[in-house]
């Protein structure tokens, strides 16, 4: 097992109401976040509150009429008690919730979650359509110290004392980051058939957009899907993590140690979006200077990463798509040379010509300016010049060809 916890992980599924199993529904994710440790000001706040309820909302890509959450503990290192759980119509950016519906496990509104383990609750009926929020609350009776979940959130979240799972508001609690324990939601025979997960860095999971705005490029793209006849029966999960890199681990595992349970573990997936490499070209030459023998080194294996993550990909019938890494010239984080971008023009080259992706997003030639595409448009740079601002996140979403999904599968 890694200090992460995940090689270890797995999916307990229980009986369902009726004496029905999971074998019989057909699932699809209609949200889910990539889990890693949570570390800093947040999971300390969680740490010393004791007996506490998190209160979070998600943004859904599927309806239907029946739900079940995953609860994730693969982080963890001891088992971690669920002391109950509790799931409603929400609004992001607020407490409220409306209908609220206990959630059970195994019949009971108890569980535990053994280290580096997940979960799945029993059958919710709760109708929702894409596009609509719920609010999940998880009560947890002991200090959670090693906590898991997603810190990148960009979604306000609820930190009250006690068992408040049940309660319709939390004036009084505390606003923290992050979403925790919480993995997919999960809905049963959706009109959704098919899911497509955009796995990457802190690009995909929307740095610099307005909290609860669901304004990442996923979002938007999701929203294409739903608008479209032809695609509408693709619900989006978003696995990006913030820092995240293909070949190192850093803020969270890397993407070849995630990739079978972001990707492939996912119920119905059949497409993939890959948009991931500009971490680890930046981290290559932060500190310091490196010799043309790394930056060809660095090339090589991120193109083999790649190799091998279409071939797993494949094995499991899912179309891999490959997504050019986008310009970061002018970063003040990672300064970045004409060595570094002779890299990204050379990974850019393989995503567009090699022939090992099932398809492109040429996310690169959406965004870059024309007069010098080694840096992001002005329109489109948040002002990091790294990171898109909202408006590039939208025109990265309005590249992707609808066109991958609706073409048959070679």
């Amino acid at each position: 097992m890694t200090r992460w916890g995940f090689t270890a992980a797995a999916v307990l599924a229980v009986a369902l109401p009726g004496g029905a199993t999971a074998h019989d529904a057909r699932w699809t994710p209609a949200w889910g976040s990539s889990q890693m440790r949570i570390d800093g000001p947040n999971a300390d706040k969680l740490a010393k509150a004791g007996p506490a309820t998190i209160r979070q909302t998600v943004h859904l890509t599927a309806g239907g009429r029946v739900l079940r959450l995953r609860l994730s503990n693969i982080a963890g290192t001891a088992p971690l008690r669920i002391g109950a759980a509790t799931i409603g119509a929400g609004t992001p950016g607020r407490s409220e919730v409306a209908q609220i519906l206990p959630v059970r496990f195994g019949g009971l509104s108890s569980v535990l979650i053994p280290p580096g383990a997940e979960l799945y609750s029993d059958d919710i009926t709760l109708p929702v359509t894409p596009g609509s929020d719920v609010t999940v609350s998880l009560y947890f009776p002991e200090a959670v110290t090693l906590p898991t979940g997603h810190s990148g959130a960009r979604s306000t979240t609820y930190l009250a004392p006690g068992d408040a799972t049940a309660r319709p508001a939390l004036p009084e609690a505390e606003k923290i980051g992050g979403w925790w324990t919480l993995s997919d939601v999960e809905v049963r025979d959706a009109a959704q058939t098919a899911t497509i997960v955009t796995i990457g860095d802190s690009i995909t999971d929307g740095y610099g957009i307005t909290d609860n705005s669901n304004s990442r490029w996923p979002d938007d793209f999701a929203r294409r899907l739903a608008a479209n006849a032809a695609t509408r029966r693709f619900s989006v999960v978003n696995a990006g993590i913030g820092g995240n890199r293909v070949l190192l681990d850093g803020l969270g595992p890397n993407l070849m140690a995630r990739f079978d349970r972001d990707v492939i573990a996912r119920p119905g997936v059949t497409h993939a979006i890959l948009l991931e490499g500009v971490n680890d070209l930046g981290v290559l030459t932060r500190e310091h200077p490196v010799d043309q023998a790394a930056h060809r080194a660095i090339v090589e294996q991120i193109t083999t990463a790649y190799r091998q993550l279409a071939a797993r990909a494949h094995v499991h019938g899912i179309q891999l798509i490959g997504g050019t890494i986008t310009p970061f010239q002018g970063s003040d984080y990672y300064h970045p040379g004409p060595e570094t971008e002779a890299d990204r023009q050379a990974i850019n080259s393989f995503i567009r010509t090699s022939g090992v992706f099932d398809g492109v997003v040429d996310f690169d030639r959406a965004v870059r300016d024309p007069a010098r595409p080694d840096r992001l448009l002005a329109t489109y740079d948040s002002g990091d010049h790294l990171h898109p601002s909202m408006a590039g996140y939208k025109a990265m979403a309005a590249a992707i060809p609808l066109s991958l999904f609706t073409t048959p599968r070679r």
